[in-house]
């Protein structure tokens, strides 16, 4: 089947805005509240865009037969568990940020140098089933990129009450919108069924 002309592009724009809405989560929060676990499975911001960097490496490069320019967490066997979801103190802010933008930079070569039915093989997934396009790795990262942004939505409300979709449009109501009176109505709605 041949896809139509500019459908790569139109997913590499959807996987983009996904990527900046991430990053603007970070913005103007703290280097403690980026770094902070804020769920019982110890997600933090920092760590949602150290393990996307990762991700896209693995997808964009590796699966393309592509060296990684940076050792991946995902290839050392001695690694903890969860390694690529949080900074270690050795870790800046700007260096995992300079990470995905890494990555996003390796991926860009990838999109420009593969047609969106260019073949690939991802190495962890099971046999009967590695063998992708890249038209199908870029909408299964649109998807993993935008499900973490949406982590990020919750995590960054939880620090500090910042919220919307992305910078300069929030769909939100505006600042004079009733946000007690609306968790008071929820709230009572869900009490019902107590």
């Amino acid at each position: 089947m041949t896809v139509p002309e500019g459908q790569k592009e139109i997913l590499v724009r959807y996987l983009q805005t996904a990527r900046e809405a991430l990053l603007w989560k970070l913005e103007d929060a703290s280097d403690y509240d980026v770094r902070r676990p804020l769920t019982p499975t110890g997600t933090n911001l920092l760590g949602l865009v150290k393990h996307l960097a990762y991700v896209e490496l693995g997808y964009f490069v590796s699966s393309f037969g592509r060296e990684l320019p940076v050792p991946s967490p995902f290839d050392d066997e001695d690694a903890e568990h969860n390694e690529d979801m949080w900074a270690t103190p050795e870790e800046s802010r700007e260096g995992v940020i300079g990470l995905y933008h890494l990555a996003w930079e390796e991926a860009a070569r990838t999109f420009d140098a593969l047609g969106i039915d260019s073949e690939g093989r991802v190495p962890w997934w099971p046999v009967e089933r590695n063998r992708v396009t890249l038209g199908l790795l870029l909408v299964h990262v649109v998807a993993e990129t935008n499900r973490h942004a949406g982590h990020a939505d919750i995590v960054r409300e939880t620090i500090d009450g910042a919220a919307g979709l992305r910078d300069g449009v929030t769909n939100l109501p505006g600042d004079d919108y009733d946000w007690a009176g609306h968790v008071a109505r929820v709230e009572e709605a869900a009490q019902r069924f107590r």
